[in-house]
């Protein structure tokens, strides 16, 4: 087998300039540290208000549900959720008709952290979408980040 050609920088700055899995990786990273910031005097990150907003039902669901919604696998989820439950902020109960399911409940403890960190994440969300300028853009973000996941 033949040794390939080596990348020329050329090739590089293309990449560095075209590659959405980059770009959105970037983003992400970005709005992450953003959020995590925001989230600090809360005692939570970014991703574990996006895991409680996630609980936030009705009735709790199960953990396989969660892990779809969150384009997570469950050995990811699992790990996710070991600092939640150590503060108490969410319990993973049986379910009563089939005990091999798992659920995901938010405790008052949960609901709190949640209804207290909202305001901020509305703040912050805000002022990225104010960034974004007119409203249409960041509706198109979204449903083209939307479309990939």
């Amino acid at each position: 087998m033949s040794k390939p050609p080596p990348v020329t920088n050329d090739q590089t700055l293309f990449v560095r300039d075209h590659c959405l899995c980059l770009a959105a990786q970037r983003a992400a990273r970005s709005l992450s540290r953003r959020f995590d910031e925001a989230f600090r005097g809360f005692g939570i990150s970014s991703g574990q208000f996006s895991l409680l907003n996630a609980l936030n039902r009705p009735e709790p669901p199960s953990i396989g549900s969660v892990a779809q919604l969150l384009v997570m696998d469950r050995t990811t989820l699992t790990a996710n959720l070991k600092p939640l439950t150590r503060d108490g902020l969410v319990e993973i109960v049986t379910d009563a008709k089939d005990r091999r399911v798992k659920r995901l409940a938010l405790t008052d403890g949960g609901r709190d952290a949640l209804a207290r960190s909202m305001p901020v994440w509305t703040q912050v969300h805000g002022e990225i979408d104010r960034t974004l300028g007119p409203a249409e853009r960041g509706s198109r973000l979204r449903a083209g980040l939307s479309a990939l996941a």
